[in-house]
C-alpha cells in the first residue's frame, strides 16, 4: 500500500490527537476516515452539480418555468411590500 507523509503544525498535530481520542480511534485509522469522509463528499458534491446542470440547462424546463409565469429573478424595492 502507498504511503503518504503529510506535515501539520503543532496546532494541527494537537487538534488532530484529541478529535482522535475523542473517537477511540487511533490517529492514522482517524486521517484516513477523514480523508476517505472528504473524498466521498467532494465526489457527492460533483455528482450533484451534474445533475444540477442536467436538469437547469433543459430548455423545456425553462419553457415551463416562463410559461406557468415564476419570476426568479432579483427582488425590488417593492417585491413583498403592500402597496
Amino acid at each position: 500500500m502507498a504511503a503518504l507523509n503529510v506535515e501539520f503544525s503543532d496546532a494541527e498535530l494537537a487538534d488532530l490527537r484529541a478529535i482522535a481520542q475523542e473517537q477511540n480511534m487511533p490517529m492514522k485509522a482517524f486521517v484516513r476516515a477523514s480523508t476517505a469522509n472528504a473524498i466521498a463528499h467532494h465526489r457527492a458534491l460533483q455528482e450533484g452539480a451534474a445533475v444540477f446542470q442536467s436538469v437547469f440547462h433543459d430548455p423545456a424546463l425553462a419553457d415551463a418555468i416562463a410559461a406557468a409565469g415564476i419570476d426568479d429573478g432579483p427582488m425590488t424595492r417593492t417585491t413583498g411590500r403592500a402597496a
